[in-house]
This record gives C-alpha cells, structure tokens and sequence, in this order.
C-alpha cells in the first residue's frame, strides 16, 4: 500500500494574496475525506501546521517551508506531499492528484 504524508501549513487568518480563497482549515478539512474517498489504496499521514502557533519542535523541512512563507516567497495554505512542495495560495485540486498519480505509477 502506498503511504502519502500530507501537511498543509496556515493560519488563522486568510492570506492577504488570497481573497475569496477558502481558510487554511477550511482547505484541510476539504482535502482529508477527498482524497481518502479518491484514492481508497492510499495511506495517507494528514497534518495541520499553524506556522503562527505552532513553531515548536519541528523539522528544519517544516521550519524551511514557514520562512519562505513568512519571507513572502510562498503563500498558505501550503501543501506538500511526502516532504515535497505540491501547492500553495488557491489549492487546485488536479496539482494535488497530479501528485499523487505519479507517486502511484
């Protein structure tokens, strides 16, 4: 069974960038049972990061992502996948199955 780490990095607030774009939890809890119900084979590792309130006792991969975010190179919420960079700002759903399709070939 193939096994997929999942971690969306947010906030509470809305990215500035990002009007009209669903929350950061919003985006979460959206992406949880999708791709659970897509891709039934899958294992998948899902994780929440507040990069505002959550800064303890992470990864320097974890820590690497949140500065770019708060460096404004990248916008949240933030996906990666397996430790990889999938998407950020307004999540499209065909850049995450994109993914994991490949993870599947």
């Amino acid at each position: 069974m193939t096994k997929i780490s999942v971690v969306v990095y947010g906030a509470d607030v809305i990215c500035a960038s990002c009007v009209n774009a669903p929350t950061s939890q919003n985006t979460f809890e959206w992406l949880k049972p999708l791709l659970q119900r897509k891709y039934p084979d899958v294992k998948f590792e899902f994780t929440y990061i507040d990069f505002q309130k959550d800064t303890e006792n992470l990864s320097d991969h974890d820590q690497h992502f949140i500065e770019q975010i708060q460096e404004d190179e990248l916008f949240y919420p933030l996906i990666t996948m397996n430790d990889e960079y999938v998407a950020d700002g307004y999540i499209q759903l065909k850049d995450i199955t994109r993914f994991i399709d490949r993870q599947l070939q």
